[in-house]
């Protein structure tokens, strides 16, 4: 990468808006083994936007609770811990997302993309030796926030590498290397190392394309979710470029990306989820 990318690129994501503080305290506390409920439910009640966006999506139809939830104490003893965790990483990157940018990247589908990668790589980890189901939710959700970065600071350069991808059906991360000099997973792991997340995650979400991925359980996980996700086309990330999985993450996942979706059953339910999370901006 010369000086005057690096330079290009780091200025595009100091432009980036800082998590919410309400969600790096959450992040701390996923990361905390002796975390109980009632801390999570401290912790989310002080911000009022995301307790008011978690009662929205607990009281929609998707979950069809006998009564009305009215508090996120009882949305914890309903719905569980992780679910309520992950609800509030969702809300915070969806309020990050612009509602529209200059290179027509279509920002809801995106977001839906993002949400059945994230659902996706939380069940494949459940089997998987060393990967955490929560972490892995996480990488999911935020693996393609680089695209965000260049939608937005980068504009002209990323409409032109979606153009390309259309036109001949190529993976998008070889067309932003062509058009820009590096893809959305550099871009991805600057921005997530700018918001102070684990060496782990970072690690993963730079590791997504390339011949030399590191093999890692995350990222194995995380990298089949994201070529799930684009097979079954849920939602839409600018390309539907699909790539087979590496030996080392086939021997890891227990088989090739078709032996894969096969053993992990009916993927619509996930899939559903995805869509009720992605209508919180609304």
């Amino acid at each position: 990468m010369s000086p005057e990318l690096s330079q290009k690129l780091a200025a595009a994501v100091d432009r980036m808006p800082a998590f919410p503080k309400s969600v790096q305290a959450i992040l701390d506390l996923t990361r905390d083994v002796n975390c109980t409920p009632k801390d999570l439910v401290q912790v989310i009640d002080k911000d009022p936007v995301v307790t008011v966006k978690i009662l929205k999506v607990v009281n929609s139809a998707y979950y069809s609770l006998p009564k009305q939830i009215t508090s996120i104490n009882h949305a914890v003893v309903f719905l569980g811990f992780n679910t309520i965790k992950n609800l509030a990483l969702g809300i915070a990157a969806i309020g990050m997302l612009p509602k529209s940018n200059a290179a027509g990247f279509d920002v809801q589908k995106y977001l839906l993309h993002s949400l059945a990668t994230a659902n996706i790589a939380k069940k494949i980890a459940s089997d998987v030796d060393g990967a955490d189901p929560m972490d892995c939710f996480i990488a999911g959700l935020l693996h393609d926030f680089g695209k965000v970065v260049f939608a937005q600071f980068l504009p002209e350069e990323f409409r032109q590498a979606l153009e390309v991808c259309q036109r001949d059906g190529s993976s998008l991360h070889e067309a932003l290397r062509q058009t820009i000099g590096v893809d959305h997973a550099v871009v991805g792991g600057m921005l997530v190392e700018k918001w102070r997340f684990a060496p782990n995650l970072i690690e993963t979400i730079q590791n997504m394309h390339g011949d030399d991925l590191k093999d890692t359980p995350m990222v194995a996980c995380v990298f089949a979710a994201n070529q799930i996700s684009k097979k079954l086309q849920f939602g839409f990330g600018g390309n539907h470029y699909v790539e087979a999985l590496s030996p080392a993450m086939a021997k890891r996942l227990g088989g090739d990306l078709d032996q894969v979706i096969s053993g992990l059953g009916d993927l619509q339910p996930l899939f559903e989820e995805a869509q009720v999370f992605s209508k919180l901006e609304s």
